[in-house]
C-alpha cells in the first residue's frame, strides 16, 4: 500500500509543480522601444542620444562603466502634467497607481493618420481605464527607425477630450508624441494633462495584438522634471 500511495503523492507533486511553472511562465511583453543611437528616432529639438563606455573590457579595463546622455523624451517615456502646465505635477509625483493595472490595446484603422473622435468611436474603448493606441506607426516599425517621420499618427484634441471626460487613468501612443507634429497649440496634451492623466509616448506595439492586458509602466524617478524615460510591459489578461 505504501508504494502506490508514494507514487500517487509523487504524481500530485509533479502536477502541482507543472501548474506552478505554467502559471509562472505567462509571458510579459516588453513594449519599450530600445534606446540605441543606431535605431532610435529623436524628436526634433530633443537632446541626442549618447551612450559611452568610460571603462571597457575591450580597452583592457577590469570592469565596464558607462555614461548616458539623452533627453527626457527619449524612446518610451512618460509626460507628466508639468510638461505643458505651469506648476503641474512633476513626473516623480504622478501616483504610481496610474501606471499599474488593466489596460486595453486598441488597434486603430490601418490607414488612420489621426485618431480623432470618429476613429476612436470605431473601437471598444469605453470602460477601459488605461488605453494604448497601436497604429500605422507600429506597423511601419518607426520606433526602431532613426529617421524621424513627421507624418506619424497622432491623437486629435476631440478624442483626447473624450478620453479625459471618461476618466481614463493613462493614455499611451506608439510614437514620440501624442500631438500632431508642428501643432500650433498643444490641445491634445492639455486635454489629458490638465486632468492629471499621464501620457506614455514611444511605445513599441508592432507585435502586440489588440485586447485587454495587465500593464506596468515605470518612469525613472527624476525629481522635479516634466518627463522621464520608462520601461513598459504588458501581460495578457
Amino acid at each position: 500500500m505504501k508504494r502506490p500511495l508514494a507514487r500517487a503523492l509523487a504524481l500530485l507533486i509533479a502536477l502541482a509543480c507543472a501548474s506552478a511553472n505554467a502559471a509562472g511562465t505567462v509571458a510579459w511583453i516588453d513594449i519599450s522601444a530600445p534606446i540605441d543611437p543606431q535605431t532610435a528616432p529623436v524628436y526634433p529639438g530633443n537632446a541626442p542620444i549618447k551612450l559611452e563606455y568610460m571603462l571597457d573590457y575591450a580597452k583592457g579595463d577590469r570592469l565596464a562603466l558607462s555614461s548616458y546622455s539623452l533627453g527626457a523624451h527619449t524612446g518610451t517615456h512618460v509626460d507628466a502634467p508639468l510638461h505643458f502646465i505651469k506648476g503641474g505635477t512633476a513626473v516623480d509625483k504622478v501616483p504610481l497607481e496610474r501606471f499599474v493595472g488593466p489596460a486595453r490595446v486598441i488597434d486603430c484603422s490601418a490607414d488612420a493618420t489621426v485618431i480623432d473622435a470618429a476613429e476612436l468611436n470605431k473601437h471598444d474603448w469605453k470602460g477601459a481605464k488605461r488605453i494604448l493606441f497601436r497604429t500605422r506607426n507600429s506597423r511601419n516599425g518607426w520606433m526602431t527607425d532613426p529617421t524621424f517621420h513627421e507624418d506619424f499618427t497622432y491623437v486629435a484634441p476631440d478624442a483626447a477630450q473624450l478620453l479625459a471626460d471618461a476618466g481614463v487613468l493613462l493614455v499611451g501612443t506608439d510614437y514620440l508624441s501624442i500631438e500632431k507634429f508642428h501643432s500650433p497649440q498643444p490641445k491634445t496634451h492639455l486635454a489629458l494633462l490638465s486632468k492629471g492623466i499621464p501620457v506614455v509616448e514611444g511605445l513599441s506595439l508592432k507585435d502586440v495584438a489588440p485586447g485587454d492586458y495587465d500593464l506596468i509602466v515605470l518612469p525613472l524617478r527624476v525629481v522635479g522634471h516634466e518627463a522621464a524615460p520608462a520601461r513598459a510591459i504588458l501581460k495578457r489578461r
